[in-house]
């Protein structure tokens, strides 16, 4: 075997590490590509679920005729905090948050917290899912 069969040899071997690594950038560039594709739809499905959920939450608030107050307080129990983090950020008494949420309660016909985010889960999934929505 001579020095032109060895650079032969290390020349296709070279050549074909050079087109596998282009097949893998190929192949993933597509891959990529796909999954910015899925990310822009999960996205877009995420934004129409927060948007519907604020239709749900706004359409209870109605139902139940709370107080701008009220509103306010009962969105930051939706968000999860305490009675004491709802008076420091609403600037009140946390008796005065214990009385709205008092009231938010009785409108809503439950008789706490857990109850109260619950018919707010329970909206969520009643929702009805297509089959381009449910997860992959």
């Amino acid at each position: 075997m001579g020095i032109a069969a060895f650079l032969s040899s290390h020349f296709v071997i070279e050549l074909l590490a050079v087109l596998a690594l282009i097949a893998g950038v190929v192949f993933e560039s597509r891959y990529l590509f796909a999954l910015l594709r899925r990310k822009a739809h999960l996205e877009e499905q995420l934004g129409l679920a927060a948007g519907a959920f604020h239709d749900i939450v706004e359409a209870r608030f109605d139902t139940w005729a709370l107080t701008p107050s009220e509103r306010d307080v009962a969105h930051f129990t939706l968000k999860g905090f305490g009675i004491a983090e709802i008076a420091e950020l609403r600037g009140t008494a946390e008796g005065t948050v214990k009385a709205h949420l008092n009231g938010i309660y009785r409108k809503a016909g439950v008789t706490g917290r857990g109850a109260f985010v619950s018919l707010f889960i329970e909206d969520l999934m009643a929702l009805p899912q297509s089959a381009e929505t449910l997860p992959a």
